[in-house]
């Protein structure tokens, strides 16, 4: 099963109009990847933490004898509690999709990060190999075989690898897929056996283990690239190509790709290998440092997944706006005496029938405090005399209704 649920922003695609809005009570909210199995959706547990979930392809789905394996295998991985390996959280294998969540790893996968960065150090390919081996161990100790041990199914997070997708390729080796040319695993990183049509063992995991260590190292995988059948030829038939791998990691690599299952080591004496390396010296410890600048940056660049959509409690637009608030009414001024008083404009006009006007007297400004009534400009004698000779009077302001 070639899926990988990378937290890298690259692999994390928005859902397509084919693809389902929620599987098993679980919102879907992107795409993390694809492969022969199914697809691997980004979703949120109910209280937001993120999740992976694997939905089986309609195909696999229809057979009898899948779901049946399926089943098993889902309740064998229950069981692996490993910290090197992506927790199984919940599972629907007699829902119409069959379906399988684990825990969302904050971090690429190893073919991503060789892909843009190269060959790793040669001790953080020490470190992985303890990392990876111990996943092993968890996996193999709950009765599981990974199958499928590759780049693409080893996550990098801060604190150390995570082993993605173990078990789950047996569901597929019911003997009704054999004739679809649905082919389980890679054949780059088959051990000999499988690619044989053998029964897998831990051992072929091991095997599978020494091919990523080589790859990691030197950036090619140690049984080349090319067509399928021309990579499971020389899985069987030809020794790996080494030339590149740094010295140090030689006789640890070339002990893992032991073309017998027998004389492969164990993932125990794969990290007392390590453990053991001068460069390590006995503390395998995946501290800041564990992983080069560049990977270590980009990494976390793209650990933090989106979280679900929240609920707007309101239309999105501008901020509302707020009423200003009033100023408390002035208390009315005291009332002039009616020598002192000033008629308001106003109340020269005709008044409303049945409401009586009262002229309201503004407080003195500054200027009127020097206006006297005594002081006012009133017109001279002549004037209004010449006025009155002419036949008229003072204008109104305002036309008479």
């Amino acid at each position: 099963m070639s899926e990988q649920h990378s937290g890298a922003q690259p692999a994390r695609t928005a859902l397509s109009a084919e693809d389902p809005r929620e599987i098993g009570g679980y919102r879907l909210h992107a795409r993390l990847g694809s492969g022969g199995m199914g697809v691997v959706y980004l979703a949120h547990t109910p209280g937001g933490r993120p999740i992976a979930l694997k939905a089986v392809r309609r195909e696999l789905a229809s057979d009898p004898e899948f779901r049946r394996r399926f089943a098993q295998e889902v309740a064998s991985t229950r069981r692996i509690h490993g910290l090197f390996t992506a927790q199984v959280i919940d599972s629907g294998v007699e829902d119409p999709t069959p379906w399988l969540a684990t825990a969302y790893v904050s971090g690429p996968s190893l073919h991503e990060v060789v892909r843009r960065h190269g060959p790793l150090p040669t001790r953080t390919v020490l470190l992985l190999l303890a990392g990876i081996a111990e996943a092993l161990q968890a996996i193999h100790g709950a009765g599981v075989v990974h199958r499928d041990l590759k780049p693409a199914n080893v996550l990098l997070a801060q604190d150390g690898p995570r082993v993605i997708d173990f078990g789950i390729a047996r569901a597929a080796d019911a003997a009704a897929l054999t004739g679809t040319g649905l082919r389980i695993g890679t054949a780059a990183f088959m051990a000999p056996e499988q690619a044989l049509g053998h029964a897998a063992t831990p051992a072929t995991d091991v095997f599978a283990l020494g091919t990523l260590a080589a790859y990691v190292a030197c950036g090619i995988a140690p049984f080349g690239n090319g067509p399928e059948s021309s990579a499971l030829y020389r899985v069987v038939h030809e020794h790996p190509d080494l030339s590149r791998v740094p010295h140090e990691l030689y006789g640890l690599v070339s002990w893992c790709l032991a073309k017998q299952p027998e004389d492969r080591p164990q993932p125990a004496e794969v990290i007392a290998s390590v453990r053991a390396h001068p460069l390590v010296c006995g503390r395998p410890e995946f501290t800041d440092g564990w992983l080069p600048r560049p990977v270590r940056e980009s990494s976390a660049a793209g650990a933090t997944p989106p979280g679900p959509p929240l609920r707007r409690s309101r239309p999105p637009g501008p901020p509302p706006r707020h009423r200003a608030r009033r100023a408390p009414p002035r208390p009315p001024p005291e009332r002039a005496s009616p020598e002192r008083a000033t008629p308001d404009r106003a109340s020269r006009g005709r008044p409303s029938p049945g409401r009586t006007r009262v002229p309201e007297v503004p407080e003195p400004g500054p200027t009127d405090l020097h206006r006297h009534p005594s002081r006012q400009r009133r017109p001279s004698p002549g004037r209004a005399a010449a006025r009155r000779a002419a036949g008229g009077g003072f204008r109104c302001s305002r036309p008479s209704s």
